[in-house]
């Protein structure tokens, strides 16, 4: 069980002693009601006294006096007597479709076997399900085929098949890697016929060092990762990209979520930091900065606003953010809750606070450097303080007037410079001392080029032991504070206060975050494993159980298959928060090596999938597309980690800036191949490509990223200087195979680009196409070919994966 908490929602619990009702309010009903009735008696507005979501309401009298729902009695419900009105006057829903039989019949069957209401399932307990039995014999591989399976069969649809293996291989690979396989790859795996073979190729690619790449973007699309502040001047954050280092690192280790999760909230406060908890805190550093807000106080709680979104959305999956100036409209979450939420992260400089170092930079050089250092640094300014006081005892002998003059140059080594000639006059005794100083001086600033690099890192680097005072915000108006509040989580948890531990000796913070984060990452949290076991399951099935990842809220949808979300939740828990775990067995369950092949039935009956029946084909993500075209024509570059790099961008974009060309690099070509979770994220200046197709605004954290389908796609890709290079890069790699006829180059170019052997059909429209080119626009062969190499990538064969 992982948790064992108290659900603190309206509604009454089910008797030991009732049958269980076969119809569920928050599976069956809730989301009828919500599509058809809430807009007028929902969360938002109840017209007439009533509301549908609340039990107490929904089953008292209206401001007419009449009872919408009677639990056990349909006839006498009004509900019922409404919707099935054929008096325009009062048929509800009044506007819009009414509710089909199916429907009507699912809430009369619930009315009759007592309208019984459930908690908000997020704010209740995980259960621990066991897996449900099914009718259907030797389909399921593991417990989650079971709970698909069996709301498959309660829905009378059957599962998909089997996908083909070129498409398992297809599908794992772009999954876990970003990257598509090779066609010797493709071959391998379709000549195996181990029975361990599909299993064998999971766990090769989980250990695959791309598998971070692929999946620490994942990660920083939660977490609005960019390189810059935003706003004009959309200047650099220094070392911003260690952190898109660690995440990479921590998923291609298999770092345990819950350890994830307290490095990024609390790297600095646990005990023994090292380098890379360090790191992990330049979390609180990534939102946007602007350095001349209007109003400066404000743009400080701004700050807080934009750490309490995201670590309520990526972490928790609430919108606490929604209570900053008054109480939450739909969720249990108060005024008070947001700013006791808010005082876990008072006393952390927001970012910029200028101090021992600037912009938030902290220190993470190793002993034996720092060490190094700091003896150097003795050594120089025990050399400075002894010619200091040789130069002041120098000015001294000078007449009043021009000593008055030389002490206006406030900068010591200005001063000294402008003495140097002075002092055998002025001192002689110390004339040879001095001299013999400079040279020991001279000789330390020669030292100091050879000593080991100094390495900071972009982290909390100042945080008040005894933080100020936390107040409520009139309105969220920071010049107006209200009443003094504690730390404290969100009342819906029905959590104790927190107990914060007194700062011990020596301890720099408040420790105040290194609680929040035990609570977050804590074994009995109710929402922290669900959440991420959701976010996997999305990014594995293409939609996540909960539709809405970031939104377990009212406001969000209702699970799809509630207790296969707890079931995968206490699962993740018990292997030790094991991220790859949880995927293999995602993969390896026959769910998700169903065909995306449609039915005329399950299409008919379940458009949306949302009992999975089949596989969800996509298309591939932004990278995937950039770093896929760079693989098959045999450029991608492997290097990894490190600062990222610039992408070439054409004039025109560059124009776009209030400074062209301001902050942006030019990286060498082979550089440029790099990975595209490597590219310099310029808040204000997104590569073309990748923001095409559809990469996230970085100024708040995004769940799931948009598929649009739109002009700039198509017209980026025939015209754009990327695509054209790149594709002239795939024909120069067919010629390199020695292929000169024009058939055998398209055979060749086909299995480079879509990792199989040309058909008949693949010669015949390429060669037709080549002779176009040539007759219709006097194009010569060579440069037919290379049109040729763009058309293959702007294929939907390429652009696709089922």
């Amino acid at each position: 069980m992982v948790c064992t908490m108290v659900a603190v929602c309206t509604g009454l619990a089910q008797a030991q002693d009732e049958p269980e009702a076969t119809v569920k309010f928050n599976r069956d009903v809730k989301q009828i009601l919500a599509k058809k009735c809430f807009a007028c008696h929902g969360p938002g507005a109840q017209e007439g006294g009533l509301r549908l979501d609340d039990r107490e309401i929904a089953t008292g009298e209206t401001d007419s006096g009449e009872i919408a729902i009677v639990p056990g009695k349909v006839e006498e419900s009004e509900l019922i007597r409404r919707i099935l009105s054929t008096d325009e006057f009062e048929r509800m829903p009044p506007e819009g479709d009414p509710l089909k039989p199916e429907e009507l019949e699912v809430v009369k069957t619930w009315i009759n076997e007592g309208a019984k209401y459930q908690g908000h399932w997020a704010f209740e307990p995980v259960a621990d399900p066991e897996p449900p039995k099914t009718e259907h014999e030797g389909w399921a591989v593991n417990p989650i085929d079971q709970f698909i399976l069996a709301r498959l069969e309660e829905g009378g649809l059957e599962p998909n098949p089997k996908a083909s293996k070129r498409t398992l291989i297809r599908r794992a690979y772009y999954n876990l890697t970003g990257l598509p396989p090779t066609k010797e790859e493709i071959e391998a795996f379709e000549a195996d016929q181990s029975p361990d073979a599909y299993a064998k190729l999971i766990d090769r690619l989980l250990a695959s060092e791309h598998y971070g790449e692929k999946w620490g973007r994942h990660w920083l699309d939660l977490v609005r990762f960019a390189e810059t502040n935003s706003y004009e001047r959309d200047g650099v954050k220094p070392n911003a990209w260690k952190y898109r280092d660690y995440v990479i690192r921590a998923f291609n280790e298999n770092k345990p979520y819950n350890e994830f999760v307290l490095e990024q909230l609390a790297g600095d406060e646990i005990e023994n930091p090292t380098p890379e908890s360090i790191i992990a805190t330049g979390y609180y550093r990534l939102g946007v900065w602007d350095d001349e807000p209007a109003d400066p106080l404000l743009h400080i709680y701004d700050q807080y606003d934009d750490l309490i979104t995201t670590t309520g959305k990526a972490f928790l999956a609430v919108t606490v953010n929604c209570a900053r100036c008054h109480d939450h409209k739909i969720d249990p979450i108060t005024q008070a809750n947001y700013y006791e939420f808010l005082s876990f992260f008072k006393g952390m400089k927001p970012y910029g606070t200028r101090g021992s170092v600037a912009f938030s930079q902290k220190e993470i050089s190793g002993p034996e450097i720092i060490s190094a250092h700091e003896n150097h640094h003795r050594e120089v300014r025990a050399v400075e303080d002894r010619m200091n006081q040789i130069v002041r005892a120098a000015i001294e002998q000078l007449p009043e007037e021009e000593r008055q003059e030389i002490r206006k140059e406030r900068d010591r080594n200005r001063r000294r410079e402008k003495m140097d000639e002075r002092i055998a006059d002025l001192v002689p005794n110390d004339a040879s001392e001095y001299r013999e100083l400079k040279k020991q001086m001279d000789g330390l600033r020669e030292k100091e080029k050879y000593l080991p690099a100094r390495e900071f890192a972009l982290a909390v680097n100042q945080s008040d032991k005894k933080p100020e005072p936390t107040t409520i915000m009139m309105r969220g108006n920071p010049h107006v504070p209200g009443d003094v509040v504690e730390p404290g989580f969100p009342k819906f948890f029905n959590e104790p206060k927190p107990e914060i531990p007194e700062p011990k000796d020596g301890q720099e913070t408040s420790g105040r975050r290194l609680v929040l984060a035990k609570w977050i990452a804590s074994d009995k949290n109710m929402m922290t494993a669900r959440v991420m076991v959701n976010r996997i399951w999305q990014f594995q099935f293409g939609r996540g159980i909960v539709r809405t990842s970031s939104n377990f809220g009212q406001l969000g949808t209702p699970p799809t298959h509630p207790e296969l979300l707890d079931w995968l939740a206490t699962e993740f828990v018990e292997s030790g928060w094991d991220i790859k775990h949880m995927q293999k067995l995602m993969m390896l369950s026959a769910t998700y090596q169903m065909s995306s092949d449609g039915t005329e039935k399950g299409l008919a009956q379940d458009p949306g999938n949302d009992m999975m029946w089949r596989f969800n084909s996509r298309r591939l993500t932004a990278e995937e597309v950039r770093d896929s075209i760079l693989l098959v024509n045999g450029r991608l570059n492997d290097k990894m980690y490190g600062h990222g790099f610039y992408p070439k961008i054409s004039d025109e974009v560059m124009a776009g800036q209030s400074k062209p060309g301001d902050g942006w690099g030019n990286s060498a070509y082979d550089e440029q191949a790099r990975r595209a979770v490597y590219i310099h994220v310029k808040r204000s200046l997104v590569t073309p490509l990748l923001s095409t197709f559809d990469f996230p605004d970085t100024d708040a954290p995004c769940e799931e990223r948009f598929v649009t389908t739109q002009p700039a796609q198509a017209l980026g890709m025939i015209n754009g200087f990327f695509a054209n290079q790149q594709a002239e890069e795939l024909a120069k790699r067919v010629r390199e195979t020695g292929a000169t006829t024009p058939e055998d180059k398209i055979r060749e170019a086909i299995e480079f680009a879509m990792a199989r052997e040309a058909n008949d059909r693949d010669v015949k429209v390429g060669i037709s196409l080549m002779n176009d080119l040539q007759k219709d626009h006097g194009l010569d062969a060579e440069r037919s070919f290379d049109l040729y190499c763009l058309m293959l990538i702007n294929l939907n064969e390429f652009f696709f994966l089922d």
